[in-house]
């Protein structure tokens, strides 16, 4: 089994859906709902620029009375985006993941193009570290 002196690259998910900064927000739920996922990496090209979660949706553009159909993402999606690159070690980046309180962090390469998604449950199901645990649990401890 892998362990998390292992790189990115070798843990993460490949062929990740992107999103553009134009697409509205009933576009980006749709494609949530078809990918059964909560998060989207937004890219100007294939450049990282932000990401876009479920949570973004609701909270920042249906509570807020915003028009799902024409509301572009870059108007909601977090900008200041955490990410890793896919050459670091798993243990460095749950470190970040711990740090951070996040489960998962776009993957990019040197020139910041994105390549993929590490989730913590990508290293669990790849890894038997016990840091997993300790990772997940500062991740759930209230701010």
């Amino acid at each position: 089994m892998p362990s998390v002196s292992t790189t990115v690259s070798t843990m993460m998910t490949r062929g990740v859906r992107s999103l553009s900064p134009s697409h509205s927000l009933a576009f980006a739920a749709q494609t949530m709902a078809e990918l059964d996922v909560g998060v989207i990496p937004v890219c100007n090209g294939e450049k990282l620029v932000g990401i876009i979660t479920d949570r973004d949706i609701v909270v920042r553009g249906v509570a807020k009375g915003l028009d799902c159909g024409d509301t572009p993402l870059s108007d909601i999606m977090s900008k200041d985006v955490l990410w890793c690159y896919e050459d670091q070690t798993v243990g460095e980046v749950m470190h970040t993941m711990g740090s951070a309180q996040v489960r998962r962090l776009p993957v990019v390469d040197r020139d910041k193009r994105l390549v993929g998604i590490l989730s913590l449950g990508d290293i669990a199901v790849q890894t038997d570290d016990a840091e997993v645990a300790v990772v997940l649990q500062d991740i759930s401890e209230p701010t």
